[in-house]
């Protein structure tokens, strides 16, 4: 950071960037996202809690629900600013300012666009007609609200020219911050941060407002773009939590926040974001909206502190920061995760077989890796208990076996008759009716087996290619109060589902018998 743009805004220190979280308007509006005015007051509690500088409520010229949203969490909400968004007509700044009334601390943010293909194609205006009505429409906000930021949409498409012209008239009509939002997600790192250099250099007045950044996700870039901007002298990050939002989405809040934070020492600057509440946030999101995030998103997928690979295990047993940048509790994950499959290592299945209890000798060790090995090669993931089961009984690890099954879905419910082997080798047979052919598959087995599973979620794809292609299908169900995944591969599909339904239902006996082996052994 030099020195230029150290100096560029004395209003606010350059080491504190200002968080403008808008998951509730620009998230909302991202396919599937929507929330109602109840949700939007739980989310934004969750804002504040996070320790978000400004909660952007909603549009509310727009609809009722955005009215009703921003008056609830106005009520409540007192410390964070609580800005809404408006369009450069004074019949929605009106709407907006009394929806802005009950807020402790308000932000009118209008928004008009700039670049020539806007202004063409969705406008229908000059340049002067468009500086004409930026100008009139912050005049007349500034006759009744003092926080105003003014937001050039496709800013970054715009002539640089234009831009200049548009962020000065802007500033000279009472605009406090000053957006330039990558409104398609276009630029490149180099381009944005030389345009916010230049615009905080060169235009009037600039050093008296504050600069933000808005960008979207088109090219992947977004939290790259908004960093770099920052190395240009915003001040301000737009941003939501889990970078929902039109199209590929935002900037997202728990990156450009740890970006800072791990890289504090290169970009000299941080939040005030309490990060350990990152997952959290995040995983009420995903519950409010139902859209989980991918589980290889940075900072708040599940496998952001998860560890496979048998190198990076015996790594991180070695030293956490080996393979780790941050700590996993400092963004709210309990711990780090040594997820054993097929990639790990003897070192780290001993690690975790002494976390269990279990201190074995070498050759001991070798027969228990080896049958580690061979259970990888039914199922993705060993946990805890499927580790119990092989020290206590190889033929634990057995269960039931599917024999043979018959399907038909010919009459108004389907029936699914099933012929499973149990871990003593005797044959059981039930039958059972369902509203598909799966749904009869699974009742079959619950009754062969005894054990009575949840369907949350059930896909089936295919592996492979050609005559070689097989159908996997994975299904996640719920036993109680948690949630197992199961996995199943064979050319059938049908075949498949049963056997991931089985997958999770071996492991769940398997549990059971060790806790009894347990208990008679303590009695």
């Amino acid at each position: 950071m030099n020195a230029q743009q150290s100096q560029a805004n004395p209003q606010v220190s350059p080491a504190r960037i200002r968080v403008f979280d808008t998951t509730l308007r620009d998230g909302e509006q991202s396919p599937g996202c929507s929330m109602t005015p109840p949700q939007k007051l739980v989310m934004a509690r969750a804002l504040a809690d996070l320790g978000v500088d400004i909660i952007e409520t909603g549009f509310p010229a727009s609809s009722q629900s955005d009215r009703e949203a921003m008056a609830l969490i106005a009520r409540e909400i007192r410390e964070p600013t609580l800005a809404v968004l408006s369009r450069c007509l004074q019949s929605d700044i009106d709407i907006s300012l009394r929806a802005l009334e009950a807020a402790a601390r308000p932000r009118l943010h209008v928004f008009l666009s700039t670049s020539p293909l806007h202004r063409e194609h969705k406008l229908r205006m000059s340049r002067q007609q468009v500086l004409d009505r930026v100008v009139e429409s912050i005049t007349f906000a500034r006759g009744h609200i003092d926080d105003i930021e003014f937001s050039t949409e496709d800013g970054t498409r715009t002539e640089e020219d234009f831009l200049h012209e548009v962020v000065a008239a802007a500033i000279a009509a009472g605009a406090t911050t000053i957006n330039i939002p990558d409104t398609v997600g276009f630029t490149t790192p180099e381009e944005i941060r030389g345009l916010f250099q230049r615009l905080i250099s060169q235009v009037p007045g600039a050093g008296d407002v504050v600069f933000s950044a808005h960008c979207h996700n088109d090219l992947g870039l977004a939290v790259a773009n908004t960093l770099a901007a920052i190395e240009g002298g915003a001040r301000q990050v737009e941003c939501t939590i889990n970078g929902i939002g039109e199209r590929a989405g935002n900037c997202a809040l728990e990156e450009i926040v740890m970006a800072l934070k791990v890289r504090n020492a290169f970009f000299e600057a941080d939040t005030g974001v309490d990060t350990r509440r990152l997952v959290p946030t995040s995983q009420l999101l995903q519950r409010l909206i139902g859209m989980p995030v991918q589980r290889n998103k940075a900072v708040v997928g599940s496998n952001a502190f998860a560890h496979e690979s048998g190198i990076h295990q015996h790594g991180m047993l070695r030293h956490r920061g080996t393979y780790e940048i941050m700590r996993p509790q400092d963004v709210g994950w309990p711990d780090t995760q040594m997820v054993l499959g097929r990639h790990s290592g003897r070192a780290a299945v001993e690690q975790r077989l002494r976390a269990l209890g279990y201190y074995l000798e070498e050759a001991e060790l070798e027969l228990v890796f080896a049958q580690f090995k061979a259970l990888c090669e039914q199922q993705r993931v060993v946990t805890d208990t499927d580790l119990q089961a092989l020290m206590q009984d190889t033929r634990d690890g057995e269960g039931y076996r599917l024999a043979s099954m018959t399907v038909s879905d010919a009459g108004q419910r389907a029936s699914a008759t099933v012929e499973l082997s149990d871990p003593e080798g005797q044959r059981v047979r039930e039958t059972a009716e369902g509203d598909g052919p799966v749904d009869a598959l699974f009742a079959a087995l619950a009754a062969a087996t005894g054990v009575q599973l949840s369907l949350e979620s059930y896909q089936v794809h295919s592996v492979g290619l050609g005559t070689d292609a097989r159908g996997e299908a994975n299904l996640s169900v719920r036993h109680g109060d948690t949630e197992y995944d199961g996995t199943g591969t064979s050319r059938d599909i049908i075949e498949a589902s049963a056997l991931a339904w089985l997958d999770v239902a071996n492991r769940l006996l398997r549990q059971r018998r060790g806790a009894a082996s347990e208990q008679f052994a303590t009695a």
